[in-house]
């Protein structure tokens, strides 16, 4: 007679390489925003108990069955859903964005939770599809992807917007989209280029990327946080100039310090050296996430880990490529690193989710 056998139904869920990696990541990006924050006390005991609240709160995430989230993806993305609307009716407004719904204690930047919900639930809707994925599949999962989108793009919030469109092409991708497909669908944005740089982007958005072709044209106006930028990130040379000691940073020549440009605040302090650590720490957690994606226990958990690890990675390039000026400025926050609570509860999420889909294996036949 077969019995379903159960190891240790008290076993803690736990992956010992990612915990401790994260943990590291998120102690060194209190040391670097200490720094980019001019020593401000209240920033860093705020930001330490996001921390602290993550880290338990991806412990917390780990331990259910990865059944638990394919179940309840769909609600999952629909609450996200609601709380995007909710933002746009209710949402507080700062510098020309209505990004974050004010809960009293906290306030939330919804478009931070959906980029999670998004890529668990298309997990959940395609990981039992035929491969390759039909053209109604296909067609159905980008509607969806482009609808989400679209709802980000116009708080505006462009860069979060292109994260969230890169995370489901990338579990599109991973499900079996054939290379055809992939071809003519570039091939169309490419020919649709004129239609979106008239139609989708907000006339700021147009000037940021004016700039990166040419931040010369205008060095005290739209070319000066690239240019600053530059500046910071090449005077640190191989060693750095020393904690606290960047000058770019502390005489206020470089803006947003704490948040989208803390990279150029860490390459003037650390050098080189400094900044080869930080992407080598970068580097493992995705490597690690990949070897977890290639043995976990099926195809919804390989999809999961795939999706939110290549969100990871694609949030901190866009981050690096941003401020060192090879692509436009998007306000992209470095994870685990800049200031923010949304963002970074959203990276703790993410982790919690893909320790669950790694550590959970099947229950063995006897």
């Amino acid at each position: 007679m077969n019995k379903i056998f159960n190891p240790n139904k008290s076993k803690i869920y736990f992956d010992q390489y990612l915990f401790i990696s994260i943990s590291l990541l998120s102690i060194m990006g209190l040391l670097f925003l200490y720094s980019a924050s001019q020593g401000s006390t209240e920033t860093i005991i705020k930001q330490s108990l996001f921390v602290v609240f993550g880290l338990i709160l991806m412990f917390v995430l780990s331990q259910p069955d990865p059944d638990f989230y394919k179940n309840n993806a769909l609600f999952f993305l629909i609450l996200s859903i609601i709380l995007i609307f909710l933002t746009m009716l209710f949402g507080k407004e700062v510098n020309g964005a209505q990004r974050w719904l004010d809960l009293g204690f906290f306030t939330l930047q919804a478009s931070e939770i959906i980029k999670i919900a998004l890529p668990v639930f298309l997990a959940a809707y395609l990981y039992d599809k035929p491969l390759p994925i039909n053209l109604l599949q296909t067609f159905i999962t980008l509607v969806l992807i482009l609808t989400i989108v679209n709802l980000i793009r116009v708080q505006p919030d462009l860069g979060t917007s292109l994260v969230i469109l890169v995370a489901g092409l990338y579990i599109l991708f991973l499900a079996g989209l054939s290379w055809r497909f992939i071809g003519i669908s570039f091939g169309i944005f490419i020919l649709s280029l004129p239609f979106i740089w008239n139609n989708f982007l907000e006339p700021f958005q147009r000037q940021r990327i004016l700039t990166l072709l040419d931040p010369s044209a205008d060095p005290y106006g739209s070319g000066w946080n690239i240019t600053q930028s530059k500046i910071a990130i090449g005077s640190g040379g191989l060693e750095g100039k020393g904690y606290q000691m960047g000058s770019q940073a502390h005489l206020d020549f470089l803006p947003e310090t704490e948040t989208d440009f803390i990279f150029s605040v860490i390459a003037e302090e650390f050098g080189f050296i400094g900044v080869c650590i930080l992407v080598s720490l970068f580097i493992f957690i995705l490597l690690r996430c990949l070897y977890l994606a290639l043995n976990a226990r099926d195809r919804f958990c390989r999809l999961t880990i795939g999706g939110l690890s290549l969100l990871f990675i694609s949030t901190v390039f866009i981050n690096l490529a941003m401020v060192v000026g090879i692509i436009p400025v998007v306000g992209m926050p470095l994870p685990f690193i800049s200031k923010g609570g949304s963002s970074l509860l959203s990276f703790y999420i993410a982790f919690g989710i893909i320790i669950s889909m790694a550590t959970h294996k099947k229950l063995m036949q006897r």
